[in-house]
C-alpha cells in the first residue's frame, strides 16, 4: 500500500500552517511534510505546532540540514517530539543545500562524513545509549538523553548522489528522495540503498519517501513548467505531473512501482489553493492509488 502525503511549502508564511493542518486532519490526509529550507521556516518549531493542532495527522520533516545543527540539540528535539506525539513523527536529516550552508559559515568539507557521524550518534542517543565519540565533525563526551523515546524511532536521511544513497542504506532507517527523481531514478536509488544495507549487514524494512511535484487546475501545466524551468529541470521525461486526479494518480503509481513506499505530493510554490490541494489529494487521488 502506498502512503500519500502533501508538503506544506515554506514559501507560505508560517501563519498559514494551522489552516493547512486543520484541512489535512479534516480530509483524512495520512501525512503532512515540512521543510527546513534556509531562510524560510524552522522544521522543528513548525512540526511541534502542526502536531499539537492535529488529532491524528502524521507530520514529517524532510529534511533537517545537519551542518546547521548540533547533533545533541537535534536529538533532544527529536526525542521530545516523539514522547509528546508517539507514532506521529517522521524526521529526516541531510546535507542541506551547500550554498546555503556556506552563507551561514557551516559548509562541511566532507558532507558525507558529517552525515554519517550525525546519523550514528543520533540513532544511538535515540535508542537510549550513552555516547562518547570524537569524529571529524561530531564530538560527544559521555552524552545520554534523560528522556529518550520509549522505543527507538526511525531516523530518515535525504540523499541524491550514489555515495549518499548508499550511506542512507548503511546508517539511516529510511531514505527521502526529492522531486528531481524520476521513476527510473527511484529504481536506481533503491538499488544503491540496498547495496548500502547489504554492506552493513542490515535487515528489515527500509521505507523510501519520494516527493512528486504536482499541479492541478486550469493553469496546471503552465505552473508546473514554470517551476521546473526555474529550477533548470524543464524537459526531463517523467519529472512532475500536471492534470486531473487520474493523471496524478498514474504518476504516483509509477513511483510506487519503482519502489516508493510513500509519495509526498508537492504543490507548486504558487499553488493558489493549498487547502484545496489537500482535498484534491485525499478525495481525488487517494481512491485511485493502491
Amino acid at each position: 500500500m502506498t502512503t500519500l502525503g502533501v508538503v506544506f511549502r515554506p514559501q507560505l508564511p508560517p501563519e498559514r500552517l494551522r489552516g493547512m493542518v486543520r484541512a489535512a486532519d479534516d480530509a483524512g490526509l495520512a501525512e503532512l511534510w515540512l521543510w527546513e529550507d534556509c531562510f524560510l521556516e524552522s522544521g522543528i518549531a513548525a512540526a511541534s505546532a502542526a502536531l499539537a493542532w492535529s488529532e491524528r495527522l502524521r507530520v514529517g520533516v524532510g529534511l533537517l540540514p545537519v551542518p546547521l545543527r548540533n547533533v545533541a540539540l537535534t536529538t533532544m528535539e527529536a526525542a521530545t517530539l516523539h514522547r509528546l506525539f508517539p507514532d506521529r513523527v517522521l524526521l529526516g536529516v541531510g546535507h542541506g543545500v551547500q550554498d546555503w550552508m556556506g552563507q551561514v559559515g557551516a559548509r562541511a568539507e566532507s558532507p558525507v562524513t558529517l552525515l554519517r557521524e550525525h546519523l550514528d550518534a543520533m540513532r544511538a542517543l535515540l535508542a537510549g545509549e550513552r555516547v562518547t565519540t570524537h569524529g571529524r565533525y561530531v564530538h560527544l563526551d559521555d552524552v545520554a538523553l534523560d528522556w529518550p523515546p520509549a522505543s527507538a524511532p526511525a531516523v530518515y536521511a535525504g540523499a541524491r548522489g550514489p555515495r549518499s544513497l548508499r550511506l542512507t542504506g548503511e546508517a539511516a532507517d529510511g531514505t527521502i528522495l526529492d522531486a528531481s527523481v524520476t521513476p527510473d531514478g527511484v529504481r536506481r536509488a533503491r538499488q544503491l540503498v540496498d547495496e548500502g544495507r547489504e554492506s552493513a549487514g542490515r535487515e528489515g524494512a527500509h521505507p523510501v519517501v519520494v516527493y512528486l511535484l504536482a499541479a492541478t487546475g486550469p493553469d496546471a501545466e503552465n505552473r508546473l513548467r514554470a517551476e521546473l524551468r526555474g529550477e533548470g529541470r524543464d524537459g526531463i521525461e517523467g519529472l512532475g505531473v500536471a492534470g486531473d486526479a487520474e493523471a496524478v494518480a498514474d504518476a504516483v503509481r509509477r513511483l510506487a512501482d519503482a519502489g516508493a513506499d510513500t509519495v509526498v505530493l508537492q504543490p507548486t510554490a504558487d499553488e493558489p489553493d493549498p487547502e484545496g490541494f489537500i482535498r484534491f489529494v485525499t478525495d481525488g487521488v487517494a481512491p485511485l492509488t493502491p
